[in-house]
């Protein structure tokens, strides 16, 4: 008992470290995993017991006989169908042609070379060689987000590593789960008649089975067959089921049949579609959280020691320095992408969550079944991972300035709010060549935003994880605006830090304009306007003017103006192509030809 509340305890406490160091949260998972099992047993056991046990050994342990990879296997295929559920169709055709390549041509390099790598450097036999190739194929937006979180990036290179991450997760998986069943069903015997049809028996189960129960459960779901209270759980019980009954009509087929599921329900019209993949994230962070403490755990300094030789390093070396940058150049040849840029790139490479879990699994599966080099997969892999993860984790933001691909003005504007007067600064704002993203939760909102050609979310800002699916890397300012003063406050005092580094601003409180004193410390958008004055100016005059001034004197008399008289809302001060919001702004900065930027009737002079 102390040993599994300690496995879950110290799991939620390496999700914390991760979440505040800004690190991906394998790292100290499998690092506590190691220390509590295989160092634990070697240098702080006088009977070489491991602290934390995974396997009953006949005096402790957590999991008797099978029960580990039992485990295993049911966490991995929560896991896996909570992959299928990130990958959208229209999501991979609106990724543009570079991010395309590099899950398929890119994947295709590192199938090949690690392949081939693998088998000539540890004389490992071709199916294992494969194996180990296509496992290092995923990388995972659960590794790439949080070492990008803090490197200001151009939007396009953020962009092509958050993408490929968030596709290449459930893709690279897919492809490992396949050349696996390939080689399991041909024991050895390589490409026999008796070995393809069996794999076409489990492309044909797992596809079917996660394709028609993804349909039930969408049915049910939709058509409010089950109470909203057990709508999670309902679907939960449905992937193991789907899981258990693919295996039992064709062996290996069931983690085809929940990466196919989440597929399909991914791209259908399913009510409650967030709150299911939100629940589905929520459950996979307890697993993973659980199963790399147990898995690292689980290895014994022997299966260590395989990969602490110069082969591991020659071949880690390889990975890194040869395979990844060679199949992300032939990814991105004749892109748009600079040299350095594709450089920088080709260094970001971690590999994630999902390598490492089905590694443990598969590798203990051709163990138990007799495969020679099995024993080899699960260190390689996690050697990979580790190596990968620490490297870019520490290494990222050094080598983002090196190339020249570090962003030193971080100068794009997130708008909290799509209302009307929104809209109507982030066309002016877009139009002068600032970059704007406006975040809402109002779909209408959103809709017309985007039918303006603007960039628009529709997003909670209450949930965590705003950015897993906007580039928001070059932001440097924050506008709350939205008709909540709650929500205007809350944002402002929650992302300041994170996407407001040169000014982060929310729009006055009616009882601020009354009375024209702030409630805290937050810095106001306008000093004498509220939600309610900003919009019915944006809706009488949906336009931004510009008014010319040449003196700090000239602007004074002007601002004068536009409030007393025109009623006009004065927003920034426009100098040389930079905008100053004019609540903070320093008169004294004035210059000829500054431009006084408003929104209300156009000044005729």
């Amino acid at each position: 008992m102390i040993e599994l509340a300690a496995i879950v305890i110290l799991g939620i406490l390496a999700q914390w470290v991760a979440w505040k160091f800004k690190i991906p949260a394998i790292l100290p998972l499998i690092l506590i995993g190691l220390f509590v099992g295989p160092i634990a047993a070697t240098f702080f056991s006088d009977d070489g017991s491991k602290w934390i046990e995974p396997v009953w050994n006949g005096t402790k342990g957590l999991f008797p006989g099978d029960g580990l990879f039992y485990f295993v296997s049911l966490a991995i295929s929560i896991i896996l169908f909570e992959g299928g559920l990130t990958l959208k169709k229209n999501e991979v055709s609106n990724v543009g042609p570079v991010i395309t390549k590099l899950i398929t041509i890119g994947s295709a390099v590192t199938f090949v070379l690690g392949a081939i790598c693998a088998h000539y450097i540890f004389d490992l036999d071709w199916e294992i060689s494969m194996l180990f190739a296509a496992l290092i194929i995923v990388t995972g937006p659960t590794v790439i987000s949080p070492i990008l979180r803090n490197i200001p990036l151009k939007k396009d290179v953020a962009a092509v590593l958050k993408w490929e991450g968030i596709l290449i997760d459930p893709i690279g998986a897919l492809v490992a789960v396949l050349v696996f069943e390939f080689i399991s069903v041909g024991g050895g015997s390589g490409f026999t008649k008796t070995a393809l049809l069996e794999f076409g028996k489990i492309l044909l189960f797992g596809s079917t089975f996660g394709f028609t129960f993804a349909h039930i459960l969408i049915f049910v779901i939709n058509k409010k067959l089950v109470p909203h209270y057990l709508l999670n759980v309902v679907s939960l019980s449905m992937v193991l089921l789907v899981f258990v009954l693919s295996d039992l009509f064709a062996k290996e087929s069931g983690l085809l049949a929940v990466v196919v599921m989440g597929m399909v329900i991914a791209n259908s019209k399913l009510n409650n579609f967030d709150e299911l993949l939100y629940f589905k994230e929520s459950l996979s962070i307890l697993l993973i959280s659980i199963l790399f403490i147990v898995l690292a755990a689980n290895m014994d300094i022997s299966e260590l020691l395989l990969v602490f030789n110069w082969k591991a390093f020659l071949l880690f070396s390889l990975v890194v320095l040869v395979i990844r940058p060679l199949g992300v150049f032939l990814s991105t040849y004749k892109s748009s992408l600079q040299f350095n840029e594709k450089l920088f790139i080709s260094w970001v490479g971690p590999r994630g969550i999902v390598a490492a879990g089905i590694a443990s699994l598969f590798g203990t599966k051709l163990i138990k079944e007799g495969f020679a080099g099995a024993e080899y997969i699960t260190p390689l892999v996690f050697l990979i991972v580790l190596g990968t993860v620490l490297l870019n984790a520490t290494t990222a933001r050094l080598f983002a300035k090196l190339v020249g691909v570090f962003l030193k003005n971080s100068d794009a504007i997130v708008i909290i709010g799509a209302s009307k007067v929104a809209r109507v600064i982030a066309k002016y704002l877009t139009a002068n060549d600032r970059r704007v993203v406006l975040l809402d939760q109002n779909k209408n909102y959103i809709d017309q935003a985007i039918s303006d050609g603007l960039e628009a979310f529709d997003v909670n800002i209450y949930r965590e994880g705003v950015s897993d699916n906007i580039e928001l890397s070059d932001v440097g300012y924050l506008i709350a605006m939205t008709g909540s003063d709650i929500v205007n406050k809350y944002a402002v005092k929650e992302f300041s830090k994170t996407y407001g580094e040169k000014g982060a601003y929310r729009i006055a409180t009616p009882n601020e304009v009354k009375t024209h004193k702030l409630e805290n410390n937050d810095v106001l958008f306008t000093q004498y306007d509220d939600y309610f004055n900003l919009n019915e100016s944006a809706r009488d005059y949906p336009i931004i003017n510009e008014l010319q001034v040449s003196s700090p004197e000239d602007y004074l008399d002007k601002i004068k103006l536009l409030n007393n008289e025109l009623k006009a809302i004065p927003i920034f001060v426009k100098r040389t192509g930079e905008f100053d919001i004019i609540s903070t702004f320093n008169t004294s900065k004035i210059k000829q030809n500054d431009v006084i930027v408003y929104l209300g009737k156009k000044l005729n002079m």
